[in-house]
């Protein structure tokens, strides 16, 4: 067998001693491979009693996105999972039966540091599997296998990108199971009209692989989990309800039953879009290291940040760079700093260090795998392993010229956190897929609203895209959608009621489970006054309570004189909106407003000379109608007239991922909901708009609507203004001879996974 040339002789540093080098027998990625080691900082490792480094041999990723590596990188088979010798220098390959066979992704070490969890892909035509194996390469077995209709999964959504399953970043947990992130949940990427990207889920599993159960609930990808002190699993999860497509993917925890999921960090900041990789650091209970990456042009490289998560999730000024001389400050690629000390963009990645894999040793010495200046971003070999220390400098400890290297991990053991408490559940709600809420105080972090003004809370639901719902075609993609649902976002809603909030704020209410749940809080008239932009999967029989309306860690409920109304009194069950017939429900524009507008408004808003140049009749064009292309469109009359809304690019000023205040979007900010009540301005002063309403309203006297489409277009509003009830069925107008064009869905159908 060839074996590897161990040269130190670069990298050696003056006054220390010689560490002695043992070539292994290994077989090289690619033709003669020369392999450097720093004696230097393998010293300070075994100083801190670590005398062996598990890493990964694997060539770079050249996907397109931050999180499409497993989908679309090159079929690039090479190296494997090792173990670094740190007193001599010795590799070892821990399981030399998949050495240059295929790819390992991640892995994980278990507490007593005598077993290895890790996926491995061996074909480019298979999907990532998980696999377990002593330390010493002994007792390998695989955990998760492909699902039992896996060949026909293929058959039908192999195109492009689209294989099938995939399970990748194994994490063991402390009540010995295994939480990864997994396809099996069978979603798409909202923001990819291609179709060719799949989302992936947390799970969980027994550690012999058995009892595999979903988590998360999510419509886009999570990844990277890992444990916190406290036995709660720590992943990178990305979502936008009513925000940009990109840039908010933040860190999210849960209890590894998936229960209890809270935000950790990031959900309000833009930059870096992407947070991911991160890891409790040592002694240090509050804090965290993560890399910062941008969405595109890389696969989660970038720059090594800690972070305190006691301070305000609402600022980035908690974040210290270690590595300050490149960050993510756009969309895609990276930015470095030239030699004045300015920023510039760049796409390549050649210009500066790049980093991944941040592993914490404390809060000021880190292991992470390394670009440094030169190669572009995916070179095959560029990624070394290195020290880093406090203050961003890197010293390289182990440098292979033939292949990068990954996933720096210390090979001893450590104490297992404690299974956290607090993961009860009520069976009897369980058995009825449903989680019990309490709200303290809905005003508690909902700045510039009066005591009083929330009657209500309305439920609502993200619905994720499910494979099935592709079309062999882009016809009836919409933006960057695979398929339309309405201009400005990407995901389909749906509505589980109303519940009502007491006059001293508490609410205490019933949701479903395993579901992607968000609140909005309304005033008397069902107008939303603050919407949650974000959502929470509650586990079946959950209980869990928050202070108030964005609650977050700087926010302190005031001392308890009195137990809170909503408390003394049985959970409330999501009840329909005055003048609605069922709680739950779709959001069907040709169906629910556009009937209103033939009834009411086409006498004035159509034919060849329709008011305002507004025509609001309802035939079929494109992927939408007539009318809501006028409403929707991109003319000044149109944008006064909805007032604000959300939209999906990033570069949208009024879609900044940040805390926004009340009454900012939905109807309470739209000319349009203030004049079907006879408002003469909107609760959201913008300018020039409470001239435009008062006009509108004084035109419009005469228009008298009943109270059902009041709420009708109150409620299309205040969810952004939604077309399509479900992804399902063809949606342009060319498809309409289609027997399954437009359909109209029941609440049940629009939430189906399978045809």
């Amino acid at each position: 067998m060839k074996k590897y040339v161990l040269n130190f002789a670069t990298f050696f540093v003056l006054l220390l001693p010689a560490v002695p080098m043992v070539s292994q027998d290994i077989v090289p990625s690619a033709g003669k491979a020369e392999v450097r080691f720093h004696a230097g900082a393998a010293k300070q490792l075994l100083e801190r009693g670590i005398e062996k480094l598990l890493f990964i041999r694997r060539f770079t990723f050249n996907a397109n996105h931050v999180y499409t590596d497993y989908i679309n990188s090159r079929w690039m088979p090479g190296g494997g999972l090792c173990v670094l010798d740190l007193k001599t220098g010795a590799i070892r390959e821990i399981v030399p039966e998949f050495t240059n066979s295929g790819v390992v992704g991640w892995f994980d070490l278990s507490f007593d540091a005598k077993k290895i969890v890790f996926d491995f892909k061996k074909g480019a035509d298979e999907g990532y599997r998980i696999y377990e194996v002593n330390v010493d390469g002994t007792g390998l077995r695989q955990l998760t296998f492909p699902e039992p209709d896996e060949e026909e999964l293929i058959a039908n959504y192999r195109r492009g990108y689209h294989h099938g399953t995939d399970d990748m970043d194994p994490c063991y947990l402390p009540d010995g199971g295994i939480a990864f992130v997994t396809t099996r949940c069978r979603f798409s990427v909202l923001c990819d009209s291609g179709d060719g990207f799949t989302v992936k889920n947390l799970y969980r599993m027994n550690g012999d692989g058995s009892a595999m159960e979903a988590l998360t609930y999510s419509p886009l990808s999570e990844a990277t989990p890992t444990l916190l002190p406290d036995g709660r699993i720590l992943y990178h999860r990305w979502e936008y309800v009513d925000k940009a497509a990109g840039n908010c993917k933040a860190l999210w925890a849960v209890n590894p039953n998936g229960t209890g999921s809270v935000e950790i960090y990031g959900n309000t900041i833009s930059f870096p879009e992407t947070k991911v990789q991160a890891r409790a650091i040592p002694g240090e209970p509050n804090k965290i290291v993560m890399l910062g990456a941008s969405h595109w042009i890389n696969n989660a490289v970038g720059t090594v940040i800690t972070v305190d998560t006691r301070e305000p999730l609402r600022s980035a000024n908690t974040m210290k760079y270690i590595t300050g001389d490149v960050a993510a400050f756009a969309h895609d690629g990276f930015h470095f700093k030239d030699e004045n000390g300015e920023w510039y963009h760049d796409k390549t990645g050649k210009p500066g260090r790049l980093f991944r894999n941040p592993y914490p040793l404390s809060s000021s010495l880190f292991l992470v795998s390394h670009k440094p200046a030169g190669p572009e971003w995916h070179d095959r070999s560029g990624y070394d392993i290195a020290l880093l220390d406090g203050d961003g400098k890197e010293t390289v400890l182990i440098k292979d010229t033939a292949i990068s290297l990954w996933h720096p991990y210390p090979l001893v053991a450590r104490e297992k956190p404690p299974v956290p408490t607090g993961m009860t559940t009520d069976a009897e709600l369980a058995g009825k897929g449903l989680a019990r809420c309490f709200v303290t105080d809905i005003y508690a972090g909902m700045d510039n609203v009066r005591r009083g003004e929330v009657k209500y809370l309305r439920i609502l639901e993200q619905l994720p895209r499910p494979w099935a719902a592709r079309t062999a075609d882009n016809g009836d993609a919409a933006g960057m959608a695979h398929k339309a649902v309405g201009d400005g976002f990407l995901s389909v809603k749906v509505q589980h009621g109303v519940v009502p909030v007491e006059d001293d704020g508490s609410a205490h209410f019933l949701v479903p489970a395993d579901r992607p749940i968000y609140f909005q809080a309304l005033d008397k008239d069902f107008r939303a006054i603050q919407t949650e932009r974000t959502y929470v999967n509650y586990r079946p029989g959950e209980t869990r309570s928050c202070i108030g309306c964005h609650e977050t860690p700087d926010i302190t409920p005031s001392p308890a004189t009195y137990v809170m109304k909503a408390m003394k009194r049985v959970a409330s069950v999501p009840q329909p909106q005055p003048t609605q017939n069922e709680a739950c429900m779709v959001f069907d524009y040709e169906r629910q407003i556009q009937p209103i507008l033939d009834r009411r408004c086409l006498e004035c808003h159509s034919g060849d000379k329709p008011a305002a140049q507004l025509d609001l009749s309802g035939r079929a064009k494109g992927v939408y109608s007539v009318s809501y292309h006028s409403l929707i469109g991109l003319s000044k009359t149109s944008r006064q007239l909805l007032g604000n809304r959300a939209q999906r690019n990033e570069d949208e000023a009024s879609n900044s991922i940040e805390y926004i205040p009340p009454y900012h979007t939905g109807a309470l900010s739209s000319p349009l909901g203030a004049m079907i009540r006879g408002e003469r301005q909107t609760a959201r002063e913008m300018d020039g708009v409470n001239l435009y309403t008062e006009k509108l309203t004084q035109s419009h006297k005469d228009l008298h609507l009943t109270e059902a489409e009041k709420m009708m277009i109150t409620n299309w509003l205040d969810v952004n203004c939604q077309f399509y009830p479900a992804y399902w069925g063809r949606k342009n107008e060319r498809y309409r001879d289609s027997p399954d064009f437009r359909p109209a869905f029941t609440f049940e159908e629009a939430r189906r996974t399978e045809k």
